[in-house]
């Protein structure tokens, strides 16, 4: 009796070695295929993302666009690639791009307001609303712009001050560029009283816009009358500029329209009120 169990027991184990040596013969020369691909693969996309990199470079493609880029052409790269080894192996591929997919629909769903931030990112990324050290406002901040993540952007206000923006409202809300152009209008106003010359007045301050070496000359200066008001006329000056000179000439002609219609005798009123007393 312990015999025979013996001889069961030394068959079964050699239908199980037996099995195993046949599947090793089998699948042993694939997996060993399929390491050797993987090994080659990775280091050949390694490759193909420096010279991608370099082509980006090349081609004076934002520096902040160029790792997006990089590392989306890498990892769309090394998901083929592991697809690929995969089937090499002998594991079905369909089903495997079904538990991937079924996992990043469970992933995306838990990271909704992630994933908007991260396809904001990738929509500013592309089509370069702003770039690095643009001067931006937009979501109630304005400033200098510092960098340009995935997820957020970061901008530096005047006052010094870091703002984090994310980037899914800021891809979907107004982002005013002010530094997207080489040229702005400084657009400047200021009353003179209702006795004064209305022509006489704009004359010396066009004078005055075209004595600043900073204002260009086309387009031209425009000054005319803006408004009535209650105790003045209101003129508005418009001179346009380099963007880069646009706070020196704001401050400059600021400061140089009262000289200017000091030295014109054209007074600036100030608002007043008559005060009537009837005795009864």
């Amino acid at each position: 009796m312990i015999g025979l169990l013996k001889g069961d027991i030394m068959d079964k184990l050699q239908n199980i070695l037996d099995v195993t040596l046949t599947q090793a013969a089998f699948y042993g020369p694939k997996i060993i295929l399929a390491i050797l691909v993987l090994i080659i693969g990775l280091s050949v996309i390694k490759n193909i993302a420096k010279i991608f990199f370099s082509i980006l470079k090349k081609r004076n493609v934002d520096e902040t666009l160029r790792p997006f880029l990089t590392n989306l052409v890498s990892w769309s790269l090394k998901a083929l690639l592991i697809v690929s080894v995969a089937s090499m192996v002998g594991i079905a591929t369909a089903s495997f791009v079904a538990v991937i997919g079924a996992a990043g629909l469970a992933i995306g769903l838990a990271l909704q307001g992630s994933l908007a931030n991260f396809a904001g990112g990738v929509l500013i990324l592309i089509f370069r609303p702003f770039i690095k050290g643009d001067f931006i406002s937009a979501q109630g901040s304005e400033g200098v712009v510092e960098r340009i993540d995935v997820f957020a952007t970061i901008i530096h206000t005047i006052d010094n001050k870091k703002v984090i923006l994310p980037n899914g409202p800021l891809a979907g809300g107004v982002v005013k560029n002010f530094t997207a152009e080489n040229q702005r209008r400084v657009d400047l106003s200021i009353g003179i009283g209702y006795n004064d010359d209305i022509k006489k007045a704009c004359q010396v301050l066009t004078e005055m816009c075209k004595k600043n070496s900073k204002v260009l000359s086309n387009p031209d200066v425009f000054v005319g009358v803006e408004s009535y008001g209650d105790s003045s006329i209101n003129l508005t000056i418009r001179p346009w500029c380099n963007t880069a000179d646009y706070w020196d000439v704001f401050f400059e002609l600021n400061e140089q329209i009262k000289y200017t219609l000091d030295s014109a005798n054209i007074s600036i009123p100030f608002p007043q009120r008559d005060v009537h007393l009837h005795q009864n």
